[in-house]
């Protein structure tokens, strides 16, 4: 066991693709750049906490307490919470936009790739690499497939497991699972080596962006995912300089499948200013 201090960056939105203590996994930055995995955690850290009578998301926040490596997965960088109620977690301060995100690149952007097979290459033994930053070369859109409605019941029952609260004064019926996406997105793009992928993206944040576009358009699922379009392909590709935060599946990294990663976030800082060229007499 060992006190560390993590800067979160990646929350990712519960889906049953994953082993049963995997339904919430948060991922970050250790104070030297490296990567790492926290799991379970409980599914109120993806709300945040109030501060001023406003909820503030832990994302790009640094948190401190006593974590554990998981004697149970094989990759280097995951471990477990000390306290699966996280009251002895102590919250630091919160990395903000400034200098077109100069703050957050010192730690996201320290080591990029842009190759999928050197990636994929990084995470067989010895190295078993699972968390990474990648910079696609070209993204060709977002693509969106239906899912299944409802959770199934051994996913339900999971839930109530890892749900810790807190609020030790919230009360146990007030706690609902988390509505599953009907939907799951994924982006079409280009690597470094010319190559056309496609991953999945398992980011909370997506998710939530899905949900408050149903109350926009009150409901209405074609509109909403046409909002949803609006941001991560339009808006994202003409004013955002794209990165990717992947990280592998622990079953399909276990089974060394052909693609073990997924895309658990997206960095999205604004895209450099161009500097204006002077002219011969300028």
């Amino acid at each position: 066991m060992a006190r560390k201090k993590v800067l979160i960056t990646v929350t990712t939105y519960p889906l049953p693709s994953r082993s049963y203590d995997e339904l919430v996994c948060t991922a970050g930055f250790l104070e030297d750049g490296s990567w790492i995995r926290i799991y379970p955690v409980p599914l109120e850290f993806l709300k945040g906490l109030k501060k001023d009578g406003k909820l503030q998301s832990f994302k790009y926040t640094w948190i401190e307490l006593d974590l554990k490596k998981r004697s149970d997965d094989f990759r280097p960088e995951s471990h477990s919470p000390e306290s699966y109620s996280f009251k002895d977690m102590e919250v630091h301060e919160k990395i903000g936009t400034e200098k077109e995100w100069g703050f957050r690149k010192r730690f996201c952007l320290n080591n990029v790739y842009t190759s999928m097979d050197a990636l994929i290459e990084e995470s067989k033994e010895p190295t078993n690499k699972s968390l990474a930053t990648f910079k696609p070369t070209r993204i060709l859109g977002l693509d969106v497939e239906k899912e299944d409605r409802e959770w199934k019941k051994e996913w339900l029952d999971q839930f109530k497991q890892l749900q810790f609260s807190f609020d030790p004064k919230e009360k146990e019926e007030e706690r609902k699972p988390i509505a599953k996406l009907p939907y799951k997105f994924l982006y079409r793009f280009v690597d470094s080596d010319g190559k056309t992928r496609r991953l999945m993206i398992e980011d909370w944040e997506i998710g939530a962006l899905f949900w408050n576009c149903m109350k926009r358009t009150n409901g209405d699922e074609s509109a909403a995912l046409e909002q949803v379009k609006a941001k991560y392909v339009d808006e994202f590709l003409s004013s955002k300089d794209i990165h990717f935060f992947l990280g592998t599946t622990k079953e399909w990294h276990m089974r060394r499948g052909k693609n073990p990663f997924v895309i658990i976030g997206v960095f999205y800082p604004p895209k450099p200013k161009e500097t204006p060229q002077l002219g011969l007499f300028g």
